[in-house]
Order: structure tokens, then sequence, then C-alpha cells
């Protein structure tokens, strides 16, 4: 099989038919202005060693090595054989929390914005484990179901927002709930659940849907945003500039709290840990590191193609045409006259 890894450079082939149409525009605008200048058997007197011939050589070598230079940057390619790969890992669905308590700036730069952080970082590190997100406020929705293709993955983890879930409130038992039932249970893989949410739940059914998701050998952890003592909720303009504070319905601040309590007994039944989240440390990569030592699992097999780059064929000579064009002059030589005459070239 043969394919090209980057295919955006052969854009500039159409580059091409531009140059050469540039370099025969000067090669017949020089001839026009020197059959002005004077008769050719006078100028044969002037510049007896003027090579036309040489000025086309020097031309096309150009072409052909820029026509080299372009393949070589697109990096031609040769399939050896297909691969059939398996594919080992753990299942991890990360609930966040997107409730508008989550702009709260008690962690830097706010508790979203430093989940979705951490989410990032940890999707850089991740090689061959299959992640999930949900988002949760007051319902909760897939933002994308459990996957490795993590360049998409990190793609959809950019567009959360609070906006991102219409619902207000913080159903963190709907999200469990959601949770559970994506992970396919045929797939014998080790399951996890990593809620990262400042803990304010408001729907009471949250100890049900985790008692259903151990049953189901879903181990749960949770990741706590937030200070106890509360945090007030800056609010913004469209120019991202403070306006004030979200006010409650006796016109005095809001102010939201971690609620560590709720957050621990999830932990503690789901059979995971709980982490206070901070600035400091990166709360959703030591739980990584712990769910590193669980065995992997085998969840599917997928088949991939090996591939030689072959770019240095198309180099090597791109580069050896350049020295020999530098060293091509634009006088005629003795030992070409001869052929030149013949050809009528002069």
């Amino acid at each position: 099989m043969f394919r090209f890894a980057h295919k955006e450079f052969l854009q500039a082939l159409y580059l091409l038919p531009l140059i050469i149409f540039f370099f025969w525009w000067v090669f017949n605008n020089q001839k026009k202005l020197l059959a002005k200048f004077s008769e050719a058997k006078l100028l044969k007197v002037l510049a007896p060693e003027k090579s036309r011939a040489k000025y086309i050589l020097k031309s096309s070598i150009f072409v052909f090595t820029l026509l080299l230079l372009i393949l070589a940057l697109a990096n031609p390619q040769v399939g050896t054989k297909y691969e059939e790969v398996k594919q080992t890992g753990i299942d991890v669905y990360i609930l966040l929390d997107v409730s508008l308590s989550m702009k709260a700036e008690d962690i830097k730069p706010n508790r979203l914005e430093e989940a979705k952080h951490s989410i990032a970082n940890l999707i850089q590190k991740l090689r061959g484990d299959r992640i999930g997100l949900i988002v949760f406020s007051g319902e909760a929705y897939v933002q994308f179901p459990l996957t490795t293709d993590y360049a998409a993955a990190n793609l959809l983890l950019n567009a959360v927002n609070v906006n991102t879930v219409p619902q207000p409130g913080t159903a963190i038992g709907s999200a469990i709930k959601l949770a559970t039932k994506s992970f396919k249970e045929e797939v014998k893989t080790q399951k996890v659940i990593i809620a990262i949410t400042d803990g304010e739940d408001h729907e009471g059914d949250v100890i049900d849907a985790v008692k259903d998701a151990v049953d189901k050998n879903i181990s749960i952890y949770t990741i706590g945003l937030g200070s106890p003592e509360g945090s007030p909720i800056v609010l913004y303009d469209q120019n991202k500039h403070p306006i004030g504070y979200k006010l409650d319905k006796d016109n005095k601040v809001v102010l939201t709290r971690l609620d560590e309590s709720i957050l621990q007994q999830i932990a503690r039944e789901g059979k995971g840990k709980y982490y206070r989240g901070s600035n400091s440390e990166n709360e959703l990569e030591m739980i990584y590191q712990d769910l590193s030592k669980v065995e992997k699992t085998e969840f599917g097999t997928t088949k991939i193609t090996s591939y030689e780059d072959r770019f240095y064929y198309l180099l090597a000579p791109a580069i050896l045409l350049l020295i020999l064009e530098f060293f091509i002059s634009d006088r005629k030589s003795s030992l070409w006259k001869k052929f030149y005459s013949r050809l009528g070239i002069d």
C-alpha cells in the first residue's frame, strides 16, 4: 500500500505551473529586450559566451528539484503488512459538574477550568485505555462515549462550559446512573467512574445510584473542588469583565461550598477513594496512577497497517540536483558548443 503521510504539502504542486510560466516569461522577455537592443550578429560579438540553453537547463533543474522537495515533504510511505493489534486497558467515565457553582474562583482560574485542565493532562498520558465524559448539572448528558480517539476527546472537552447543560442544579446521582448504563457489561474490563464536582447534590438519589454501580463491579472515585468555607460566584459580561456576584432571591451574595461529606460517602460506598482538589496537585492523575496498577483487560482487536517512510528517496536526489545547479554557469562551455549548434540552440 502507498500513501502520503502529509497530504497538505501536495497543495504546493499548484505553484509549479506558475513557476514554469515565470521562467518562460523571463526567457522570452530577455530575448525581446536583447532583440531591441542589437541585431543577432552584433549580440554574438557583444556577449559571445551567453548561453540560453544553460538558462533552460538550470530552470528545468530548479523546477524538478522543487517537485522532489514537495513530494519529500509530503512523506511518501509504503505499507508493508496488516497487523492485528490487541486493545487492552481499562474503561473510565469522568463525570464533570458544569453547574454555575463550578465558576467559583476559590481554585484558580475557577473550579471548572481547573477540572478541564486536569482532564486534558490525563488524556495526553493515556495509552490504550478508553475514556468517556459525562457532563451534568440538573441533568446528565454524554459529551463523548468511551473512546481511544484522544484528539477527538480533547476537542469535545474544550467545548464544555456552564452552558453545556441548560438545566440548573447538581444531579450527581443522574450522572452516575448514566455512566453505569453507558458501560458495556459484555466487555469484561475494569470499569471506573470518576466524579469531579463541588458536591452540592440537589437530587438525593445518589447513594442508590452508587450501589447499583457497585453491583455491576464499577468503582467510583470522587474529586471535590472548592472550599468548605464557601466562595462567591463572580459574574462576567460578554467582554469577560467582572460585573458582580450571583445573588439569591433576597439579594444576598450566594456562597457555594464544597460538600465533602457526600463525596466521601460516594467514594466509600463505591469502593474507591476521595480526593480534595487543589491547584498544587493533579488529583486525577493520582487516581489514574492507582488504576494503572490494575491488570489491563483485552477489550477488542484492531487492524493497523505498518507504514515505512520513503521521503529520503526524493530528498537525496533533490539535494544533489541543487548542488549541480549551483555549479552550472550561465556561460557556454566548449564541450557543449558543437552539441548546442547541432540542435540549433545558441
